[in-house]
C-alpha cells in the first residue's frame, strides 16, 4: 500500500475530475465559511448554508466545502463534519467536503471516523480536504491541542496523513500498534468506498507534498494569492502518478461577489474586508454591517491593507465578475475555482452564486429531494 491510499482505480474513487456547466471555463465550486453578520446569528447563517448548497446543487456546482475555523465570532463553522452531516440531509447531488479539515488539531482515527460516517450518511458524495495550519490564532490552537503541541503539530503532518489514509483503508500492517483498531463506519464492516483526500495549502508546503503523493490540491489564493502562481507550479513539478490521480488536479479557492450593481458589490465586500482588518488586528468580531464599513475612519496604513485585500476580490456586476474568473482561470491554469463569497448578509451571499450562475449560463435544475 502505498501513502496516498490502496490501488483502487481513480474512477472508483470518483468526484475529483469534474466538468465545467454551461460557459464556465472549469468546473465551479462553492467555499463556505458560514460567516455570521452584525445582527444575525449562527442559527441564521447556517440556515443560509443550506440555501446556497440547495441553489448550487440546482445551478451546476460540482461542490461544497466547508472550512474549518475556531474562535472568529464572524463565523460558525468549527465543525465542518457536524455542518456536512447537516448539508448532507438537505442535499442529493452536490459533493460535500471540508476545506478543509486543520488535521493537526484532530487525533487522525477521529477524522477517518467522522468522514466514514459522512460518506455512510452521503455515499459517493463526500470529500476530505486537509490543512495543517491551526484554522485560527495560536493561543486557540493550544487550547485545541493541549499545552506543548503547538509546534510540533504542523511537523508532525506527514506522518498524520498517513496514519489517516490507513485508517480509512484499514491496512496497518502486521504488527503495527493499531493494527487491531478500525475506523468506524469502515471497511473492516465489509467493501466500503471511502472520501478521497485532498490537500490544502496557502504555501509550497502542502503544494510539494500533494505532488508528491499524488493526491489534489486545492491552494488559498482567497487568503494567500500572491503565493498562488508558485504554488501551482511546484505542485505540477513534483506531481508524481499515483492510484488517485494519472495527473494533477488543483483547485483555487477565490473570492467572488456578484451584485445587480458595482456600488452594491464594492458595499457588500467591504464588509469582509473591514472584517478581516479587524481579525488580523486582534479584534475579531461579527461581520460588521454595509454602513458601518462605509462609515468606518480608516487610518492610511488600515487603508491600504483593505485597498490590497479588496484588490484579490473579483467582484461587480455578473459580467465584471464572469470576466475576472475567465481571466484568472487562464492565468494559473487551475482545474477548477472554488467560489466563497463573504459578506456581510446571507442574502447577498445566495445570490452572488446565482448571478454567476446565470452569467454563464449554468443549468437550472429542480432541487432533488434530499
Amino acid at each position: 500500500m502505498s501513502d496516498t491510499g490502496d490501488a483502487q482505480p481513480q474512477q472508483s474513487r470518483g468526484g475529483i475530475r469534474a466538468t465545467a456547466r454551461g460557459r464556465a471555463p472549469v468546473p465551479l465550486s462553492v467555499l463556505d465559511l458560514v460567516t455570521v453578520g452584525a445582527g444575525s446569528t449562527a442559527h441564521d447563517s447556517l440556515r443560509t448554508s443550506v440555501a446556497i448548497a440547495r441553489l448550487a446543487e440546482s445551478r451546476g456546482y460540482h461542490r461544497h466545502w466547508v472550512a474549518e475555523h475556531h474562535s472568529m465570532p464572524g463565523v460558525a463553522s468549527s465543525s465542518p463534519a457536524v455542518i456536512l452531516a447537516h448539508l448532507a440531509a438537505h442535499t442529493s447531488r452536490i459533493r460535500l467536503g471540508s476545506g478543509g479539515v486543520m488535521l493537526p488539531n484532530h487525533a487522525p482515527l477521529a477524522i477517518a471516523e467522522q468522514f466514514g460516517t459522512l460518506e455512510a450518511l452521503a455515499p459517493g458524495r463526500i470529500d476530505l480536504g486537509l490543512g495543517r495550519a491551526p484554522g485560527t490564532d495560536g493561543r486557540t490552537a493550544a487550547a485545541l491541542r493541549g499545552p506543548g503541541r503547538l509546534d510540533e503539530a504542523a511537523d508532525e503532518f506527514p506522518r498524520q496523513l498517513k496514519e489517516l489514509t490507513r485508517f480509512l483503508d484499514d491496512d496497518f500492517p502486521d504488527g503495527h500498534p493499531y493494527a487491531r483498531v478500525h475506523a468506524v463506519p469502515g471497511p473492516v464492516q465489509g467493501p466500503a468506498a471511502r472520501p478521497p483526500v485532498w490537500l490544502l495549502g496557502s504555501s509550497g508546503f502542502s503544494a510539494r507534498l500533494a505532488g508528491e503523493l499524488g493526491l489534489p490540491f486545492a491552494y488559498a489564493h482567497h487568503f494567500s494569492a500572491a503565493g498562488t502562481l508558485p504554488a501551482l507550479d511546484l505542485y505540477r513539478q513534483t506531481f508524481r502518478p499515483s492510484a488517485v490521480l494519472d495527473a494533477p488536479y488543483a483547485v483555487i479557492g477565490v473570492s467572488a461577489l456578484a451584485a445587480d450593481s458595482e456600488a452594491e458589490a464594492r458595499a457588500q465586500v467591504l464588509t469582509g474586508a473591514l472584517s478581516m482588518l479587524r481579525l488580523r488586528t486582534g479584534r475579531p468580531g461579527l461581520v460588521p454591517t454595509p454602513e458601518e464599513a462605509a462609515a468606518y475612519p480608516f487610518s492610511p496604513a488600515e487603508r491600504e491593507f483593505v485597498d490590497g485585500w479588496l484588490h484579490n476580490i473579483v467582484h461587480g456586476t455578473p459580467d465584471a465578475v464572469r470576466a475576472g474568473l475567465d481571466d484568472l482561470a487562464k492565468r494559473t491554469g487551475a482545474d477548477e475555482l472554488m467560489l466563497t463569497a463573504n459578506a456581510h448578509s446571507g442574502e447577498a451571499r445566495l445570490r452572488s452564486y446565482g448571478l454567476v450562475a446565470d452569467a454563464y449560463g449554468m443549468p437550472v435544475e429542480a432541487p432533488a429531494a434530499p
